[in-house]
Order: structure tokens, then C-alpha cells, then sequence
């Protein structure tokens, strides 16, 4: 804590020369006297170059405070519904770009990974970074086998300076809670938490490439999208190598355009990619930027940087898809009542007044033509009323939706009369008729009665153990009837979710 208020003073002047304070005066949930200081720091250190917008000048403030805080400035930008859905808009287009370090170091490093001299493994190393963000850079090179490759090796002390700055974070969240009691619904404190552990992630390069390994398994028989491999050999915790990629990014539409691609199958494959990752895999790349997806010369499809992944279990891809659904239909009532039957609405909260409150936020956007409509702000703005109706918002899904509005963002750089959702619409229909069949229900009750039969050697070691206490022991059928008791509940969900 004591470190944390330590850096205060510089971290304060970076957010006041980008603008950020006179902004953060304006938040209503802050005690008045720490927006009045607010203030007075903005007018004395605002630069005369920083930005007007809120999200801009929060962008350059974070790239100026260094590599922790652009991280945690790209993982606040799943929190819709902390932020609200235009800062985290703004936040999703925050540039990881940092100078590379030296090439001797670089090659030094490499030498440290493999255990013996650099040559013995490749035949051709170049010195020139071909990209360098916050937590690695990426060198070209080619293995002695004459196989070209990407080398993803970590910054030097990177995971020192994110481990201090995670800490930092997570000490800000406690004071800031603890000046303004009403800042605790947003869930600061685990918001961090979220936050390092997507960063001890990234900062593991056997995880990725074990990411990458996962998703080519995933997507081997798909058409229009390939997966590189990854040398999983010689591939390190601080030293990733992947095939080399050559294609053309999917936001370059000049290059894309001349080179005789044609744009409508490229949208196509992106939506249904999207689709499969999510509903039928329930495992996603949740980095989806422009950069990270190129064109080959055929047409098809690489994703590439698998730092970021998601993951979805059954019950939550099919409460999107039956959400994506209602949405697109403007049945609102439904979305309401499938918030309270996945059990986010409160006791207390009306689903009368859910529905209502959707509909105010979604009609505008939802009335426009197709070709304009953004469900991902609207799926946004529906998880900001979390904030309004105590809504835990699970983490899932605050990385789902940041990585659906990269997503529609690419799919309308490419055809802006496209519209992804209702090009995904028929597969999620044809999906949830397929998965949530009768077949499935009664794979998943199985799996619910072994868990159940598990279960119950330990109620009878508990009951005989029961039994030797002085205290009177409950009936004998009594672990039994739990037994009986979960099993029917597990029968009658059953039967419930078929209809």
C-alpha cells in the first residue's frame, strides 16, 4: 500500500497532461471534495495537446505510464458495464506498440532459452523486430530445416515491472473503495484479480502455444481459416516459435481488393468462424483485433497471437444464443426472462422493469437498417444496466463481448452492409435445435447422476461418522434421500429444459 502511494504523484501527472482528471471529476460516484481536487489538477497540468474525449485522453495517458498499465487499460475495456460501452470502445483500439528492445539482446535471450548457441537451431535469425508490444516482441527467422518462423520472446523483466503494477492496481482498487463507498458495486477489487490472471497468462508462452494447439484441433475441418503450428519443441516459457504467416491483414481492404479477394466470402468466413469458436467450441480467440488476423494468397483466414483466449461452458452458449435470438427478434420480455432464469436478476429486481429498461437501449440501435446496427454496443449497454439492477456480469462474459465488438468492427471494415449476427443467426438456430435436443439433455442428466453416485460414499462416510457423536444422528435414510432428492431435481430440470 505504502508503495502504491508512493507512485501516486507520477501516475497523477500523466493522467492530468492527457486530460483524464477533468473527466474523472465528473463522476458522480467520487465524495465531492476528491472531484474538486480533480479539477484543480487538471487546470494547473492539462497539457495543450491532450484530447477532448474521455477514451482518447485515457489512452495516452496509459501508453505514457508503460506496459502494466496498457495491459490493464485493454482488459478494462471488457468492463461494459464498469465503464460504460463507449470508454470501452475507446479502450479496445488502445495501440500495444512500445520501441523494440536491442537485436543482442534479443539474440542473447533466444541463446539463454535453447541452452546452446542461436545457429544450432536456426539458420537465419533477423535482427529487426517485425512488431513490439508491451509484453514481447517478434522476430522473423527460419529453422535449420529451412522452415520459416515467428520467435515471440518476452520483454526483459517484464514480468517484474507487471507484478509491481498489478499490485498497484490492486492497492488503488482498495483505496478508491475505501474513499468512495459507493464505487463497491462495480467490483474493483476483482476486477484486478481478472486482470492478473489474464496477465500471468501472456506472460507464459507455453500456454500459448498450448492456445494455438487447442484451436487448430478445434478448427482443423473448417473452411476458410487456418491455425498456424507451433514448434512446440523448442518453444519456452519466455520463447514462442510459430510459423511464419504471408498474407494481407483483413482491415487492408486496398491491398486485399487488388489482390483479387473476394470481400463478401472473406466476411463470411470471419462470421462463421466467429460463430464456431463460440457456440460450438465454446473456446475463442478474445483478441481479435485487425492486426491479428491476415489473408493468404487463397483467401483463407490466419488468426495468429493466442495470448487471449476464452472460454465457454454448455449452459453459457446457450444462454447467448437464445439471447442473440431474442435480440435480433426485439423480444425483449425474452431477454428479460432469460436474465432471471440464468439467475442474474436479483429477488427483488422486476423483470417488467428489466425488459423495459433493455428495450429503451436497445430499440434505437435495433430500428436501424441492418447494415448499421452494432449489437455489440447494444449487448454493451445491456451489461452497463448490471451497474443499475446488481447484476453480477460473469467474467465470460465481459470478454465475450469485448471480443464480439472487434469482431463486428473487422466484419463491417470489410462490407459495411454486412451485418455478421444475421449472417450467424441460421447457425446459432441450427445450433441450440442440434445441441439442445433430447440427446443432449439426456448426456448431461447422466453426467449429473455420476455426480450424484460420486457423491454418495461421502454422505454415508459423513453419516457414519455422524453416528459416533454423542449428538443423536440423523435417520438412517437420510443419505439416501438426499441422494434420491438431487436425483429427481436433476430429472425434473431435464425434462423442464427439453421444453
Amino acid at each position: 500500500m505504502t508503495r502504491a502511494l508512493m507512485r501516486l504523484p507520477h501516475i497523477a501527472w500523466h493522467l492530468g497532461r492527457a486530460g483524464v482528471l477533468g473527466h474523472v471529476a465528473q463522476i458522480t460516484l467520487l465524495p465531492s471534495w476528491l472531484r474538486h481536487c480533480c479539477q484543480l489538477l487538471d487546470k494547473a497540468v492539462r497539457s495543450k495537446s491532450a484530447v477532448n474525449d474521455a477514451g482518447g485522453a485515457l489512452c495516452q495517458a496509459l501508453v505514457r505510464l508503460g506496459p502494466g498499465f496498457i495491459k490493464f487499460g485493454q482488459a478494462l475495456s471488457t468492463r461494459a458495464d464498469l465503464i460504460g460501452p463507449e470508454l470501452g470502445q475507446s479502450l479496445t483500439m488502445l495501440q500495444d506498440r512500445l520501441p523494440p528492445f536491442a537485436a543482442a539482446k534479443a539474440r542473447q535471450m533466444v541463446a539463454q532459452q535453447i541452452g546452446q548457441p542461436i545457429d544450432t537451431l536456426f539458420g537465419q535469425f533477423d535482427d529487426s523486430a517485425v512488431a513490439a508490444a508491451s509484453i514481447a516482441q517478434v522476430h522473423r527467422a527460419t529453422l535449420c530445416d529451412g522452415r520459416e518462423v515467428a520467435v515471440k520472446l518476452l520483454r526483459p523483466d517484464i514480468e517484474k515491472h507487471m507484478l509491481a503494477d498489478t499490485a498497484l492496481f490492486y492497492s488503488l482498487a482498495q483505496i478508491l473503495q475505501w474513499l468512495a463507498p459507493g464505487l463497491r458495486r462495480l467490483h474493483l477489487v476483482t476486477a484486478v484479480k481478472q486482470f492478473k490472471q489474464l496477465s500471468e497468462m501472456e506472460l507464459d508462452l507455453r500456454l500459448e502455444a498450448a492456445a494455438a494447439g487447442r484451436l487448430a484441433d478445434n478448427m482443423r475441418d473448417d473452411e476458410g481459416i487456418y491455425v498456424p503450428w507451433v514448434d512446440l519443441e523448442n518453444s519456452t516459457k519466455g520463447m514462442l516459435i510459430i510459423e511464419w504467416i504471408d498474407g494481407i491483414r483483413i482491415d487492408d481492404l486496398d491491398r486485399l481488393t487488388k489482390a483479387g479477394h473476394d470481400i463478401g466470402k472473406i466476411t463470411e468466413f470471419a462470421a462463421r468462424s466467429f460463430f464456431n469458436q463460440v457456440f460450438r467450441d465454446g473456446y475463442f480467440h478474445a483478441d481479435m483485433h485487425p492486426g491479428n488476423i491476415f489473408v493468404r494468397a487463397d483467401g483463407t483466414l490466419v488468426p495468429i497471437d493466442f495470448g487471449i483466449m476464452g472460454y465457454l461452458d454448455f449452459q453459457d452458449r446457450l444462454f447467448l444464443a437464445r439471447l442473440l435470438s431474442a435480440m435480433l427478434d426485439r423480444d425483449y420480455d425474452m431477454v428479460a426472462k432469460l436474465h432471471k432464469d440464468a439467475g442474474m436478476l436479483g429477488e427483488g429486481v422486476s423483470v417488467h422493469q428489466f425488459s423495459q429498461s433493455v428495450r429503451a437501449v436497445a430499440d434505437p440501435v435495433m430500428g436501424k437498417p441492418l447494415g448499421d446496427v452494432s449489437l455489440g454496443v447494444v449487448l454493451g449497454q445491456i451489461f452497463q444496466l448490471a451497474t443499475r439492477f446488481e447484476i453480477e456480469v460473469q467474467p465470460q462474459y465481459n470478454l465475450l463481448q469485448k471480443t464480439m465488438m472487434m469482431a463486428e468492427g473487422v466484419a463491417r471494415q470489410l462490407n459495411p452492409k454486412a451485418d455478421m449476427w444475421q449472417l450467424a443467426r441460421p447457425m446459432a438456430e441450427s445450433w441450440m435445435q442440434h445441441e439442445a435436443g433430447v440427446k443432449k439433455r439426456a448426456e448431461q442428466l447422466v453426467d449429473e447422476i455420476m455426480q450424484i453416485m460420486v457423491r454418495v460414499p461421502k454422505l454415508l462416510s459423513a453419516f457414519e461418522a455422524a453416528q459416533q457423536r454423542p449428538i443423536a444422528p440423523p435417520p438412517q435414510t437420510w443419505p439416501g434421500r438426499v441422494a434420491l432428492l438431487a436425483l429427481l431435481l436433476a430429472i425434473a430440470s431435464f425434462f423442464t429444459n427439453i421444453h
